[in-house]
């Protein structure tokens, strides 16, 4: 005789039905306000890069009166911000380019080989990019002058690799050590070497690590101000952050507010569209390892 199945009862969160109001809608609250805050100074810049010139001093939250003056003004000629733009897009690009294949080659090697004083080493390492950046101009250019680099590309992207390297190494390090040896040694059984199972295996499962760190050391290549103005006086090799503070108003002597807010939303938005590309590799990369 069949004995009939029981229906699976339904579990009722009970504790999470009686839950107060205030417990469901403050942690909602928490994030907006979070978010607005984040996003009040953005705000702020778009709506003053979008008053006239003769407005600007105006505090209301929407223009009165909206302009693309600012816009056409940072592009005129003679201010070199389109130029800097392409200066700030080579010396950032490279730096990515450049901290990738060294960071991913010396994390593999720092997770996967077993040597004395590895720990020391990775301690160094991220001890490296913990120096203040104003410490390093006056050696630097000093360093620079003599080797005639003042006024070059280079003399802007080897210090940005210098401190973007580090934590690339430390942060890839980390996500490979995640990694089982068993997938190297698995390709290894079907005959791939060493090199073609880090390439083929590893760097494919290590995408979002990869993408993680390149967005972060793209937006700080792209954001560095320091060194850029220290090295470089030539307008033509100028970044774009260094050419926004040299701006100047209509009498050379006032301050052009609205023409340094809307290029400043012209140097934000590539890194907005850059997040929004690859917001779901950059979580992916960020919480790696969180959940087993």
């Amino acid at each position: 005789m069949a004995v009939a199945e029981k229906a699976p009862r339904r579990v009722v969160n009970v504790k999470a039905a009686e839950a107060p109001w205030y417990r469901r809608w403050l942690p909602l609250l928490g994030i907006a306000i979070i978010v607005l805050y984040c996003l009040a100074p953005f705000y702020w810049m778009l709506v003053s890069a979008l008053r006239r010139p003769t407005d600007q001093f105006e505090n209301t939250i929407i223009p009165t009166t909206w302009s693309l003056d600012n816009f056409t003004d940072v592009f005129k000629p003679g201010t070199g911000f389109g130029r800097g733009l392409l200066n700030s897009l080579i010396v950032a690009g490279t730096v990515t380019i450049l901290t990738l294949l060294i960071g991913l080659v010396a994390a593999y090697t720092l997770a996967r080989l077993d040597f004395k004083f590895k720990n020391v080493v990775l301690a160094i390492i991220i001890t490296t990019s913990m120096f203040p950046g104003i410490s390093l101009v006056i050696p630097l250019k000093k360093l620079f002058s003599d080797i005639d680099w003042i006024n070059t590309y280079q003399a802007m992207i080897v210090p940005s690799l210098s401190f973007a390297l580090p934590l690339a190494v430390w942060n890839l390090t980390a996500f490979f050590r995640q990694m089982p040896r068993e997938l190297e040694q698995a390709a290894m059984v079907d005959g791939c070497t060493p090199a073609q199972a880090f390439r083929k295996i590893i760097l494919p499962l290590a995408a979002p690590g990869v993408f993680t760190t390149a967005i972060i050391t793209f937006i700080a290549a792209w954001n560095e101000f320091l060194i850029a103005l220290s090295m470089v006086n030539k307008k033509e090799i100028q970044t774009a952050n260094v050419i926004i503070s040299q701006f100047t108003g209509t009498s050379g002597r006032d301050q052009p507010f609205g023409s340094q807010m809307a290029a400043g939303v012209i140097v934000t938005i590539p890194l907005v569209i850059a997040v929004l590309i690859f917001q779901r590799r950059i979580v992916a990369g960020l919480t790696a390892g969180g959940v087993k």
